[in-house]
């Protein structure tokens, strides 16, 4: 008569639904674990009630330092007086700088 193994997963649902029936005398199965992307991108997003004024990834290594954080500034202005140009004469707009870390 057969038993019937589960997997290592995450959680009971995913055991269950990845189980399967051997003999006592078959090994046990084998689990292939998918494994996390060594590749991660940061997106630097800048938005206001209307949609995204500006939005860029940093480049692969970069260090967000002074420098790099001022080229980005640099370029939301640019894009904050091309699409909102009533909102950059009247200059009377704040940027509100919330660097929580990613989920």
């Amino acid at each position: 008569m057969g038993t019937r193994v589960g997997s290592t997963g995450m959680n009971p649902e995913d055991k269950q639904q990845s189980s399967q029936w051997k003999s006592p005398e078959s090994p046990e199965p084998k689990k292939v674990r998918q494994s996390r992307s060594a590749t991660k991108s940061m997106l630097i997003v800048f938005f206001d009630i209307r949609g995204i004024v500006h939005q860029e990834f940093a480049p692969e290594g970069q260090t967000v330092n002074a420098e790099f954080y001022c080229n980005v500034l640099r370029r939301l202005s640019e894009d904050i007086q091309q699409k909102q140009p009533e909102l950059w004469r009247a200059g009377n707009w704040l940027l509100h700088d919330d660097n929580a870390p990613s989920h």
